[in-house]
């Protein structure tokens, strides 16, 4: 399942894939299941998320069914609670040791049983699934609840939730309450579903630190239309966020005798770094992948400082490097080095042992040469998408052959591309040597995952960074030193207070900037933050103990990874009592849900692992409340709520045969004059006077006919709307370009746009929408649509619905490709996905007469002052000059193709000029 994801750089990542239980239509009517209530709840305090959700159901059949419900959540969070509630009886969740839990789910199964264990694991999310037999008339509460501590990546919060029900549901409802003491600087939220009717059903409130955030649609605004049942609301409704922060200690919080310290200063200057990129070219990384990586390098070395120093090594079943040394991130090795990253071929074997020890080596060399600039750091990057094959293919000797050879002086990451590779070596490699491992998935973004990755540790901050607290005050904190602090990023500490410890809580965060040491200090007064976290109602009580213990157990799992095997079992034990004591399902526990009497008396749901994920990844389309009839196992209807398979064309709809019939014959008869009928498909084929019946007509005299046909009316390749002048549209045709062109410049608007015109193909084959305030990106081209902020990469397929509102910017996008771009008092940009005659990217302009006086660029010069002429060269009124600037234009009243609408598009007749 795709996740779609954008950003701010100052912020906290907040993953929340809270999934709204959902089912299958179709199957709703065949079985008689309704969802008559669906909630979710999500109290986020202080970057800990509490999230329940509630689906409430009931059989309208007149015999028993099977209802399934199916939950997806982050793969951080740990579910806390499940329960069911039949007939006013409740069937909890135990939450029990993994293996005393396999041994009840095995005894299920021994006795014939279906213990119904599911677990599968997407990019973000992990499924939970329980079945349970409905009699008729009798109603069920599904209530789930887990957990997560929300980790800062890229510098944003990120509230996803998979909103999905597939039928109209009477009450459907969202709450999201977000509490931050130090307050929220910006909010904004995203969906890939919403309507006009259904924003109607969004409000969102917003003080100094807090925010409320409710989704409440009725039957109607869910409703496709009045004549179709079906719902709208089907896809991912995203909160992102940021909190204030300032050049300090960072912020310590308090509750309930615990506390937490957030540390992520603002305003630090970035350490130079000297980065080694070993990427695996075997013959495994043929076709896409390849592909994917040599234009996320490329992409990735325009990021470069000037002051850091790279190099590449690239191995198959052998390793060579790129340079002989590191060499300085200069526009000209850059330039070069971007040749080098395109011309990077796969073939051969996996060689990872040579090529990670040559990287070290080369790092080596030039820290004994005095080569590294002073205070910088090093980092290794690995990319690989298989186990070793060539050399040193035992897993565990390469492990301790590179940890031997870093000795600590470097930091390695190890990205796994798909999953031929094993991602426990991968992680275990990157965590014994400071560093951490990532799965990069195969997918049409693969490009964009790498070159997200890479701006996560692209701008170090500090190293050796330590947390310290008096030791009679404080017990039982979690890690307290860090290698490292990357921009965007965020360290957190937490422990309990001491009974007898002060009424203030003092804190030194020790770091190493590039050229000097710096020690912040902070402190909180207990009883004030006591108080702040006691009396809100908004808010989930007693959070921070959950915090403290969330946070012991996932370090805990992490250096169980890298810790010699005589101290794992403490480590596991340690984890275990903390698991069971808080009843967090973890990979050491399992939950075992209970049922009725006479049915599947044990279902066991457990943590999945990263390395368990393999070719399991939960689709989008399908139900994710699935319903079958009691003892019918066979299988499943998947489809979407439409019933229909994909790619084939609404009834009444234009499919491909139509439509490409439509755009290939010229709209005038042979000497009439007159137009033909729009007769759709194989009527408009059997009409067309070149074919009549005549099956045997010549094929020279066919061609040599329609040679002498006038040209198919095309589609300019701008279209402007001119508010106010003697003609209120001029076409454009650009028939002379090199290179980028600057479109529109508007430095009043903050805006800018740039696009590369193919003129062969007549189209363009890319946009670009830059905005000042708020500084954002939009990257269009014929495949997808791409969205940068502060860093952030989100892409998103053409014809994919999203409603995207954020502080001074709305960006919405419809099922038919047009992506508005829209801001009071500003000029609206649309990017269309157009697959008329002369398919690919196509610019619209609304609100034009928001330009100011400074507009500029090769279209928004006709947003000056424009006279209309008569054409010197020509009596009638068909052709006419326009003067723009001291340039004269000659313009032609032509017929042209309206693409603004939408595919098959309009004609109309158009002053155009050529450029």
């Amino acid at each position: 399942m795709k996740t779609p994801a954008s950003a701010h750089a100052c912020g906290i990542v907040l993953v929340l894939l809270s999934l709204l239980a959902v089912l299958q239509t179709t199957s709703a009517r065949q079985n008689g299941i309704d969802i008559y209530s669906l909630t979710v709840d999500s109290k986020v305090s202080s970057r800990f998320a509490h999230t329940v959700v509630t689906s409430r159901v009931v059989n309208k059949a007149d015999t028993m069914q099977e209802a399934t419900f199916q939950m997806e959540l982050p793969k951080k969070a740990f579910i806390t609670n499940f329960s069911m509630i039949i007939d006013g009886v409740t069937y909890p969740g135990n939450i029990k040791e993994k293996d005393a839990a396999q041994k009840q789910y095995s005894e299920a199964v021994a006795r014939g049983q279906s213990a119904g264990l599911v677990k599968a694991t997407g990019r973000k999310m992990e499924q939970f699934q329980v079945s349970v037999s409905v009699a008729p008339a009798a109603k069920v509460t599904f209530e789930l609840v887990y957990e997560e501590v929300l980790k800062r990546q890229l510098g944003v919060y990120e509230l996803l939730l998979k909103v999905r029900p597939q039928q109209l549901v009477k009450h459907l409802q969202m709450d999201i309450h977000i509490f931050e003491p130090q307050g929220i600087s910006f909010l904004e939220t995203e969906s890939t579903f919403m309507t006009k009717e259904l924003a109607n059903a969004l409000t969102t409130s917003q003080n100094q630190t807090k925010a409320h955030i409710r989704f409440k649609p009725t039957l109607s605004q869910q409703q496709k239309s009045s004549e179709q049942q079906d719902t709208v609301v089907d896809g991912d409704f995203i909160v992102r966020y940021d909190v204030n922060r300032t050049l300090s200690g960072g912020s310590i919080q308090i509750e309930n005798g615990y506390f937490v310290h957030y540390f992520a200063p603002e305003g630090l200057p970035t350490i130079p770094k000297n980065v080694i990129f070993v990427i695996d070219k075997s013959g495994s990384m043929m076709g896409r992948k390849i592909q994917q990586t040599r234009e996320a390098l490329i992409k990735i070395l325009d990021d470069l400082s000037p002051k850091d120093q790279f190099n590449f090594i690239s191995f198959s079943g052998e390793a060579t490097q790129w340079k002989p040394l590191l060499v300085r991130a200069s526009a000209e090795n850059v330039n070069v080095a971007r040749g080098y990253a395109a011309s990077i071929q796969a073939q051969g074997g996996t060689n990872i042992n040579d090529a990670m020890l040559m990287a070290v080596q080369l790092l080596k060399k030039a820290n004994q040469e005095e080569l590294l600039p002073p205070g910088s750091i090093s980092l290794i990057i690995l990319l690989t998408d298989g186990d070793p094959t060539v050399g040193e293919t035992d897993p565990t000797k390469i492990q301790r052959n590179v940890k031997d050879a870093i000795d600590g002086q470097y930091s390695l990451f190890c990205l796994g591309f798909g999953f031929d590779v094993s991602y426990n070596f991968l992680e275990k490699l990157a965590l014994d040597n400071g560093g951490l491992a990532r799965r990069i998935y195969e997918d049409s973004d693969a490009a964009l995952q790498l070159q997200d990755f890479y701006q996560e540790v692209a701008s170090p901050l500090m190293t050796a960074v330590t947390f310290e607290y008096p030791s009679n005050s404080v017990k039982e904190v979690t890690q307290n030193s860090f290698r490292l602090l990357f921009k965007g990023s965020e360290m957190v500490v937490a422990g309990k207070l001491q009974d007898q410890s002060s009424d203030v809580l003092s804190a030194k965060v020790n770091g190493q900037l590039s050229r000097e040491n710096i020690t912040f200090q902070t402190e909180s007064r207990v009883a004030e933050q006591e108080e702040e976290f006691r009396s809100p109602k908004y808010i989930f009580h007693g959070f921070m103990e959950r915090l403290w213990a969330y946070l012991t157990i996932q370090q805990l799992l992490e250096k169980m990874v890298s810790a010699p095997d005589a101290e794992k079992q403490a480590l596991k034990t340690q984890a275990l009592g903390l698991s069971l004591n808080y009843s967090f399902v973890t990979p050491l526990t399992s939950m075992v849900v209970t049922k009725p009497e006479g049915q599947e008396q044990s279902q066991v749901a457990e943590k999945p692992l990263e390395n368990e994920n393999s070719h399991r990844i939960a689709h989008s389309g399908h139900a994710l409340f699935g319903l079958d009839s009691a003892g019918a196992r066979g299988p499943r209807i998947l489809a979407g709520a439409s019933g229909r398979l994909p790619g084939l064309p609404r009834p009444g709809q234009p499919g491909p045969l139509q439509a490409y019939h439509r755009s290939l014959y010229p709209p005038y008869g042979i000497g009439s004059g007159k137009r033909l009928a729009a007769a759709p498909g194989l009527m408009h084929f059997l009409s067309d006077p070149l074919v009549g019946n005549d099956y045997d007509m010549d094929i020279s005299s066919r061609a040599s006919t329609r040679a002498s046909l006038p040209a198919p009316i095309q589609a300019p390749a701008v279209i402007l709307p001119l508010p106010g002048q003697s003609a209120d549209q001029l076409c454009v045709d650009i028939k002379h370009s090199q290179g980028p062109l600057n479109l529109l410049s508007d430095p009043d608007q903050g805006l800018e746009v740039t696009g590369h015109y193919e003129k062969e193909k007549a189209q363009f084959s890319w946009i670009k929408v830059t905005f000042q305030k708020p500084q954002l990106q939009v990257h269009v081209s014929r495949t997808q649509v791409v969205v940068t902020r502060d860093r952030r990469n989100s892409a998103y397929k053409w014809k994919e619905t999203l409603f995207s509102v954020m502080p001074g910017l709305k960006m919405t996008m419809n099922e038919a490709g047009l992506l508005l771009l829209s801001s009071p008092d500003k000029v609206t940009i649309g990017l269309l996905y157009w697959d008329g005659p002369g398919q690919g990217v196509r610019l619209l302009l609304q609100d034009t007469d928001r330009f100011s006086s400074h507009v500029g660029g090769t279209l928004g010069q006709f947003y000056q002052d424009v006279l209309w002429g008569p054409s010197a060269a020509a009596a009638d009124d068909s052709k006419k000059t326009l003067k723009v600037q001291g340039h004269d234009y000659p313009a032609t009243r032509e017929l042209k193709l309206d693409y603004q609408e939408g595919a098959p598009g309009t004609e109309f007749s158009c002053w155009s000029v050529e450029l």
